[in-house]
């Protein structure tokens, strides 16, 4: 029903411009149009059965996707006609962080254990972790001890952690028993949808090999899980970070990967939606340092939260800008011809050592996140950029000063400086100010990693302003030293 009347409503549209070619995107935007609307209706009765018809009719994942694009004011209203208590705790785990928030300040604590009791220790800390500490004590109160238990032992580990990450609802057999077993085994867990792999482990837990489910279906009742188990080749301990998780479960394709303590101890498992979720906060969390802000890109935000967020950033390069204003009026100084052309070219020279040095730095970050650069490849990979940079330097270094060159403005060439003279200082200034930018980019990064920042800082405005400082300054000292000399 809730698929057909999705169809449905994506028909009514039509198929929409090119630039609304997602259909998920469209769908979003026409259930929050119905649910806007609904809230707008003249009485409350008539407001209440159209969210009540929306609940019912749309799938909650859905509805979690395109309550975003309301007021919070709105949302817990419409999580409370949700009827059963499965479609609540759908939504409220596909929705993003400020609606769960909004919902959580609407509902009670009772209501929020009933939520608890029906999901995951996992997904009960993913939900924990937008509540304030004094509520998340309250709450543990009104659980069972064996669900705290749980969650206290998840949450011990560090948020970005392969500990967090791992779900410790999975099956996990002892290779003595047989397909039979196994078999009724899962019949009687109906709740543990983690089935596609089938860990296999001594009497002391020790992780000895896997199985499919596949094999439970060719194989006869009677075979035990030990004649038939294929061995465990990637595993990953509590401790390991996302990043080293996601590495792994992408290189070798693996379904689920094992989370094991220092003795081989089976702790819990980690499944391919939780690499995805994963995956998708890592790239978050990187477009936005390398855009010089720290708010969360995918969740709507106030304009006053918004600023904060990108104001630090920001001073960073309004204190770059005014030391190049303080380099600029040192080198006024030098009058003339130098004044009359070096200054011209500024933005030029700034723009392209500044994209130059950014492209440098965003493919050098990109490898150190995939890791790509290793220490056998770090080398290489850098002698590749520098020579790139060199040659970018030198094409675009000759192009300017011939364009310059060409462009024999009456207003540009003065005193006794010739279009081949300026045409000169201008490009070998620009080749100058190519190869500033290419070190910084390349090395950037580096520097930054090693000292245990992002990376993907040095693709932000920091190294943006250092290189406008730093370009401009080889620029202004190129200039001046041709100019002694073709201009005596």
């Amino acid at each position: 029903m809730e698929s057909c009347q999705n169809v449905n409503l994506l028909q009514k549209e039509g198929s929409g411009s090119s630039s609304d070619a997602f259909k998920t995107r469209r769908l979003d935007r026409l259930l929050a149009e119905q649910i806007d609307k609904a809230f707008h209706k003249q009485t409350a009765q008539v407001c209440l059965e159209n969210l009540a018809k929306i609940a019912s009719e749309h799938s909650p994942i859905d509805l979690a996707n395109a309550v975003s694009m309301l007021p919070s004011s709105l949302r817990p209203i419409l999580f409370e006609n949700f009827t059963t208590i499965t479609r609540k705790v759908e939504f409220i785990l596909n929705t993003d962080s400020s609606t769960r928030i909004a919902v959580f300040r609407y509902i009670s604590d009772y209501e929020t254990k009933k939520l608890l009791e029906e999901m995951t220790s996992q997904d009960a800390v993913f939900l924990l972790d937008d509540m304030s500490e004094r509520r998340y004590r309250r709450i543990l109160e009104l659980l069972d001890q064996e669900k705290v238990e749980a969650i206290k032992e998840h949450k011990q580990h560090s948020r970005n952690s392969a500990g967090r990450l791992m779900s410790n609802e999975y099956f996990s057999f002892n290779g003595e028993m047989t397909v039979a077993e196994v078999a009724e085994v899962i019949k009687e867990n109906p709740g543990i949808e983690f089935t596609r792999i089938l860990f296999v482990t001594d009497f002391d837990q020790k992780l000895l090999g896997f199985i499919t489910s596949r094999h439970l279906i060719v194989n006869p009742p009677y075979v035990k899980l030990k004649e038939m188990l294929s061995p465990v080749c990637n595993t990953v301990t509590p401790d390991a970070t996302r990043e080293e998780v996601v590495d792994v479960m992408q290189r070798y394709k693996v379904a689920a990967l094992p989370v094991v303590d220092e003795s081989h101890r089976m702790l819990g498992a980690i499944g391919y939606d939780d690499v995805m979720e994963a995956m998708e906060d890592i790239a978050d969390e990187t477009m936005a340092c390398m855009a010089g802000t720290g708010e969360n890109v995918r969740e709507p935000e106030s304009v006053i939260k918004r600023f904060f967020c990108r104001a630090p950033w920001l001073i960073v390069t309004l204190l770059a800008g005014l030391l190049n204003m303080s380099v600029m009026n040192v080198f006024q100084q030098y009058e003339g011809i130098f004044l009359t052309f070096v200054f011209f070219f500024v933005p030029l020279v700034t723009g392209m050592s500044g994209n130059i040095g950014l492209q440098c730095s965003t493919v050098l970050v990109r490898n150190m996140a995939l890791g790509l650069l290793t220490q056998a490849t770090k080398k290489e990979v850098i002698r590749s950029e520098l020579y790139l940079g060199f040659l970018n330097g030198a094409v675009f270094g000759v192009l300017s000063g011939f364009f310059v060159f060409c462009l024999n403005i009456q207003g540009i060439t003065v005193m006794t400086a010739s279009p081949v003279v300026v045409g000169l200082i201008v490009g070998v200034g620009l080749f100058g100010a190519c190869i500033t930018g290419t070190l910084l980019g390349v090395f950037s990064p580096l520097a930054f990693s090693r000292f245990g920042v992002d990376p993907a800082v040095a693709s932000g405005p920091i190294v943006t302003a250092f290189n406008d400082f730093l370009s401009m300054t080889i620029y202004f000292v190129i200039a001046i030293l041709l100019s002694n000399v073709f201009m005596v």
